[in-house]
């Protein structure tokens, strides 16, 4: 009995450590959504950008981040016990997320109706899950079940829309309103939630694994081809066929 209170106690301290990491660097994780927001403003300031102020900035991407962050909003609440740890940074994610592409759809009104569509979308989904904290406890299995389901859907969508994100970059050769900052504080993020969803255990820690290492892949990519644009030949053919 006391080997077995030993291992618990362990488990609880590894959890505990990484969770509190894990918390820390989302929250510079989200010092980078704000960069990225901050510099689609700061474009929108600068006369040779303000019509353009989201160039380049996937919506396909920022969308399935949204769903991302939230996801593991509601995964967090229908968790036993609550997990603070995922549930609080992951809302505050989403509503920078969603200040992300409210800026996307003010910048690209010939896309209007697809795009308040999909906002329209995210706004119930957000308020039903605000509804759905409050009522976590009664209803935990299903929302568990929900939420994991979601998020394997969300894990197949990210890499998907990061795809998208980054053959716009290849195809344009440059990077456009799409901030570095940003990639290079999620990354650390999706780190350090490797390492918590370890000591969580797989069994209810997969989900969160299989997320962050597929965001952690493209995060790596998108890093790479800012540097490619700058050393790359092709990448600046492909920026003077767009000029000509």
């Amino acid at each position: 009995m006391p080997t077995i209170n030993v291992v618990k106690n362990t488990s609880m301290n590894s959890y505990n450590t990484f969770g509190s990491i894990n918390t820390l660097f989302i929250f510079i994780s989200l010092l980078g959504v704000l960069s990225q927001l901050r510099k689609i403003w700061r474009r929108k300031q600068c006369a040779a950008t303000k019509h353009n102020a989201a160039e380049l900035l996937s919506l396909n991407q920022f969308s399935v981040s949204f769903l991302a962050y939230f996801s593991f909003f509601v995964y967090g609440y229908s968790l036993e016990p609550f997990n603070h740890y995922i549930v609080w940074p992951r809302l505050i994610a989403s509503i920078l997320v969603g200040l992300i592409l409210f800026e996307i759809w003010r910048d690209r009104r010939n896309k209007a109706s697809m795009i308040c569509i999909a906002i329209a979308i995210v706004i119930v989904i957000f308020i039903f899950g605000c509804a759905g904290l409050s009522i976590g406890n009664s209803y935990s299995d299903e929302s568990r079940l929900l939420s994991t389901t979601l998020i394997v859907v969300v894990t197949l969508l990210i890499a998907q829309g990061y795809y998208h994100q980054i053959m716009l970059i290849i195809r344009s050769g440059k990077t456009g309103a799409i901030d570095l900052r940003m990639s290079q504080f999620i990354l650390m993020m999706d780190i350090s939630t490797i390492a918590f969803a370890l000591s969580m255990g797989l069994n209810d820690g997969w989900p969160l694994l299989t997320l962050a290492i597929v965001s952690g892949i493209t995060k790596l990519i998108i890093m790479f081809l800012f540097r490619w644009v700058n050393i790359s030949a092709a990448a600046e053919t492909r920026r003077m066929e767009k000029i000509a």
